[in-house]
C-alpha cells in the first residue's frame, strides 16, 4: 500500500463563549490604507467599547503591520490566511471606515458559519458607507446571510439596541416597509413603450464593452453572462492595455481640439505645473486622447455602452478616465470622427458609460438611455457613490458623490459651470481632471440593478435634487472630496436607515426628468421594460404609477 504525505490542517481552537472576532478589509493601494488608517482605528476603538459594554470580549483577528503602519487586510491572500485562524462558528464583525476591496474578505466570509455583522461609521471624510454597501452587495450576491449596522459615534440608542440584538440572537432585522413588489402595471403609453423597447432589446440584443472586469474588488458589480444574456445583453471583453495603445495613435492636434471645444463651451480647469500634485496641460492632453480612443474602439466593436475600470489598470500609467466618462454620458460633447473621417461618432447622442465597470450600472444605464431618448428626454445618466448625508432644514439630504465626473447637463450651467480639478495623488498618482460641480435642482429617478437569490433585481424610486445654500453645499463638499461632483438629494418616502438597510450596492443610478409628472411616467416605462426583461422589480418609497 502506497504511503502518501498527507497535509496537516491546523484548525483554530473554538472561541470562548462571549467572544467576538473583528476584521477590517482595506484598499489594494497602500497609500490609501495608510492615509485612512487613523479613521479606521477610531472606528474599531468605538466598536470595541460598544461591544464590551454589552459584556463581550473583542478579539482582533489580525495585527498592525509595523512595515506598512496599518492593520487592514490588504490582499485576497492575506484574507485567506487571516480567516484560516478564525474559529468558523464565532460571531464576526467586519468594521469598515474606508473604501475596502470586498475580494479581500469574501472568500473567508463565504465559508464562515457564525453570525456576520458589517458595520460602518456614518462619517463623510472617508467612504466607509460606500465600502459597507459594496460589501453588503457582494454578500447578497453570494447568498450569504449577514446583518448590517452603521453609527456616527457608537452610542446612539438605534445602534446600541440593534448591536445588543445581534450579539444575543446573531441577526438584526430592519424596517423595509418602504419596499413593494411591482404591481400589475396599468395600460398606458409609457408602459407600452417600455415593453416594446424590451422586445427590441431581446430581438436585436446589445453589447456592453468591459475594459477589464472586477474593478476595486467589486464582486457585486460583476454580472455573469448566464444572467445578462437572457435579457439581451452581451459583453465585449476589452483590455485597458489596448486602450493605452490606441491612445498613442491619437495625434496631439486631434486631442487639443477636444480641449479647445471644452474651453469654448465654458469649462475651466484648475491648472498648475507640479505633475505630482497639480493638474497640468500634459495630463489633460492624455485624457483627450483617451476620449477619442474610447469612442473609436467602441465604434470598432459596435458597442451600446462602455465601461473603463481605470483604478487598477491605468492609474499608474496615465491620467484618470473621469473626464472622459462625464463627456461620454452627455449628448452635447466634443465631436470625434470615425477612423476614416467619414462619420461623427454618436453624433448628438450620449454613449452610456458605466463607471468602474459596474455591470449593474451598465444594464441600468442602457435601459435608461433607451427609454429617455424614446420619450424625448435628456438621457444623461450617472452613478453616484452613496457617500453620506445629514438633515438640513427638516429634510434628510444625502450628498451623493461620484469619483470624478458627472455629465455636464447635470450642472445648472452645463459646461460653463463645470470645473476640472486634479484627481488626488493618494488614489491617482498620474493625475487627470475631474468634471466637477454641484448637480442642479430637479426631479430625479433613482435605481439600482443587483443580484439576489441567483437572479437580477432592480430597485426603483423617486428623489429630488435640491439646491442647498452655497455655504452648506461647500461645507459638504469640503468634508468629502471637493474635487468630485455631488448631488444633494432627498429620497421620496425612504428614510436614511431604510435606504442603508435595503440598498445592495455602493452605487446609485440617477437621471433627471423635467418635472414630477414626467418623472413618474418615465419610471413607469422603465419598470415595464425591466419587468418584461424578466427582472424582479421593486418600488421603493413614494412612487406614483400613472394611470
Amino acid at each position: 500500500m502506497t504511503s502518501y504525505a498527507m497535509p496537516t490542517i491546523d484548525a483554530p481552537a473554538p472561541a470562548e463563549p462571549g467572544t467576538v472576532y473583528l476584521v477590517s478589509s482595506g484598499d489594494l493601494r497602500e497609500s490609501a490604507n495608510q492615509a485612512s488608517w487613523p479613521v479606521q482605528e477610531a472606528l474599531e476603538q468605538m466598536l470595541t467599547r460598544a461591544i464590551e459594554a454589552q459584556g463581550y470580549r473583542v478579539v482582533r483577528a489580525h495585527g498592525i503591520d509595523p512595515d506598512t503602519g496599518h492593520g487592514f487586510i490588504s490582499s485576497q491572500r492575506m484574507g485567506l490566511e487571516v480567516f484560516a485562524t478564525i474559529p468558523r462558528e464565532v460571531p464576526l464583525v467586519v468594521a469598515i471606515g474606508n473604501w475596502q476591496y470586498s475580494s479581500h474578505v469574501l472568500p473567508g466570509l463565504r465559508t464562515h458559519s457564525g453570525p456576520i455583522l458589517t458595520v460602518a461609521n456614518f462619517l463623510p471624510g472617508w467612504p466607509g458607507l460606500v465600502g459597507l454597501l459594496g460589501l453588503n452587495g457582494g454578500l447578497t450576491k453570494m447568498g450569504k446571510p449577514y446583518s448590517t449596522l452603521w453609527t456616527v459615534d457608537g452610542t446612539d440608542p438605534w445602534f446600541t439596541e440593534r448591536l445588543a440584538t445581534w450579539l444575543a440572537d446573531g441577526q438584526v432585522s430592519h424596517d423595509d416597509s418602504h419596499v413593494r413588489d411591482l404591481p400589475t402595471l396599468p395600460e398606458t403609453d409609457e408602459t407600452a413603450l417600455g415593453r416594446a423597447l424590451a422586445e427590441e432589446l431581446l430581438h436585436a440584443k446589445a453589447i456592453i464593452g468591459v475594459f477589464d472586469e472586477g474593478c476595486m474588488g467589486m464582486y457585486n458589480a460583476i454580472i455573469d453572462d448566464e444572467l445578462l444574456n437572457p435579457i439581451g445583453v452581451y459583453k465585449e471583453r476589452l483590455s485597458q492595455s489596448e486602450l493605452w495603445a490606441q491612445m498613442q495613435q491619437v495625434p496631439d492636434s486631434e486631442a487639443d481640439a477636444v480641449g479647445q471645444w471644452l474651453r469654448e463651451a465654458g469649462m475651466t480647469f484648475r491648472l498648475g505645473t507640479d505633475e505630482a500634485t497639480e493638474l497640468t496641460e500634459a495630463q489633460l492632453r492624455w485624457q483627450y486622447k483617451m476620449y477619442v480612443a474610447v469612442l473609436r474602439m467602441s465604434d470598432d466593436f459596435g458597442l451600446d455602452a462602455v465601461g473603463i475600470q481605470y483604478q487598477q489598470g491605468l492609474k499608474n500609467l496615465c491620467p484618470a478616465s473621469d473626464l472622459v466618462e462625464g463627456l461620454l454620458n452627455n449628448e452635447v460633447r466634443p465631436p470625434v470622427t470615425s477612423r476614416d473621417g467619414s462619420r461623427v461618432l454618436w453624433e448628438g447622442r450620449a454613449l452610456p458609460h458605466f463607471n468602474e465597470v459596474d455591470e449593474g450600472v451598465a444594464v441600468d444605464a442602457l435601459i435608461t438611455h433607451r427609454i429617455w431618448r424614446a420619450m424625448g428626454l435628456d438621457p444623461a445618466t450617472t452613478l453616484h457613490d452613496v457617500r453620506w448625508g445629514e438633515e438640513f432644514d427638516g429634510d434628510y439630504v444625502w450628498t451623493m458623490e461620484i469619483s470624478g465626473s458627472v455629465p455636464a447637463s447635470h450642472l445648472e450651467g452645463g459646461y460653463a459651470s463645470a470645473e476640472g480639478w486634479r484627481q488626488g495623488p493618494v488614489f491617482f498618482p498620474a493625475g487627470g481632471a475631474t468634471l466637477n460641480g454641484v448637480s442642479r435642482p430637479g426631479e430625479v429617478v433613482w435605481s439600482r440593478v443587483y443580484i439576489a437569490d441567483g437572479g437580477l433585481h432592480v430597485d426603483l424610486g423617486r428623489a429630488t435634487s435640491v439646491a442647498l445654500p452655497e455655504a452648506e453645499s461647500d461645507r459638504r463638499k469640503e468634508m468629502t472630496n471637493p474635487e468630485w461632483p455631488v448631488m444633494h438629494a432627498v429620497l421620496h418616502g425612504v428614510s436614511r436607515d431604510q435606504f442603508m438597510a435595503r440598498h445592495k450596492a455602493n452605487h446609485i443610478q440617477v437621471v433627471y426628468a423635467p418635472d414630477a409628472a414626467t418623472a413618474d411616467k418615465a419610471l413607469a416605462a422603465k419598470a415595464a421594460m425591466f419587468d418584461r426583461l424578466g427582472l424582479a422589480v421593486h418600488l421603493c418609497g413614494d412612487v406614483t404609477l400613472p394611470g
